[in-house]
């Protein structure tokens, strides 16, 4: 894919909030397209926030409004995201913090 391609089509992001503790199913915490895509995506890589792309998942998430838990359909599309995330979190955690 070439960079003018790819700057061409309108970016696209939704942030996720999940803990297990308090919510029934991850919730959308962010949404937006273009200029509000590109601050979402600012803001993540600003507070070190794992970006995961998946732009089928986004086109489904975006249409849902902010605040709502992702539906059922999509639980595991994004527990696989999850997974992902928490793996990331795991492997930047030192080995003398896990040894408590």
């Amino acid at each position: 894919m070439s960079e003018k391609l790819s700057i061409a089509k309108s970016k696209k992001a939704v942030a996720l909030k999940y803990n297990s503790a308090e919510d029934a199913a991850p919730k959308i915490t962010a949404s937006g397209k273009g200029l509000l895509a590109e601050k979402i995506l600012e803001l993540a890589r600003k507070e070190n926030i794992a970006i995961y792309k998946d732009a089928p998942l986004v086109e489904a998430l975006i249409q849902l409004d902010v605040g709502l838990e992702i539906p059922p359909e999509l639980y595991g599309a994004v527990a696989e995201i999850l997974a992902f995330i928490y793996a990331v979190d795991a492997a930047s955690i030192p080995d003398s913090d896990l040894d408590d």
